[in-house]
């Protein structure tokens, strides 16, 4: 859908510079766009190097497994018919952290994990492997709609990606977004468990 619409925008622009003679603006937008596009990129790759990396070496150092530990309250709230020590428990611990610090591409590795592993959790729970509710094959099971809703949600207190772009574009004070991110992700996270554990509760009444 998004294709279409995208396409649909671009075409529209192009018969309408077409008719009012400003093919010219056109094509220096477009120029201009993908000079600034790579710009951009290599600025982003930095950042996102730089973060990943220290992600890497910080589970190699077994601090995500200890910060899995300390999150497993938070972990058995959220999820609470995951069960323990499952190996879902700790892409998602990793995923939640790199969101938090407004990594978003480097949650993103870790959150197809999780869903990978969610997934074989649902598959043992239908061939009678492990004890839980069963969905029809094809249907994402609790687990996964709270998963997908938190990390879409993600809570953030340092959005690097965005101090990121406002550096590059020019920005007197870059991190002078970390405030109003803090209060808008806070709000559209708690306002996501709450829908979760609505829904969950619906489910099994």
């Amino acid at each position: 859908m998004l294709n279409y619409l995208w396409a649909g925008m671009i075409v529209i622009g192009v018969v309408f510079a077409a008719f009012t003679g400003k093919m010219p603006d056109i094509t220096n937008a477009a120029l201009d766009s993908s000079k600034e596009a790579v710009t951009l990129c290599i600025t982003m790759l930095g950042v996102m190097s730089f973060w990943v990396g220290l992600m890497e070496i910080a589970k190699r150092a077994g601090i995500m497994e200890s910060a899995a530990r300390r999150m497993r309250p938070l972990i058995r709230f959220l999820f609470p018919s995951l069960p323990k020590g499952h190996p879902a428990e700790e892409h998602i611990t990793a995923n939640i952290i790199a969101n938090v610090l407004g990594l978003g591409w480097a949650a993103t590795p870790a959150g197809l994990r999780a869903m990978d592993e969610l997934g074989r959790l649902e598959e043992d729970r239908r061939r009678g492997r492990l004890p839980g509710p069963v969905r029809e094959k094809g249907v994402a099971s609790n687990e996964m709609c709270t998963f997908l809703i938190v990390n879409i949600s993600s809570l953030q207190l340092i959005p690097v990606n965005i101090i990121a772009y406002r550096s590059q574009y020019g920005s007197v004070n870059p991190a002078a977004i970390v405030g109003a991110g803090i209060i808008a992700t806070s709000v559209s996270t708690l306002a996501g468990i709450i829908y979760c554990k609505m829904r969950d509760r619906g489910r099994r009444v």
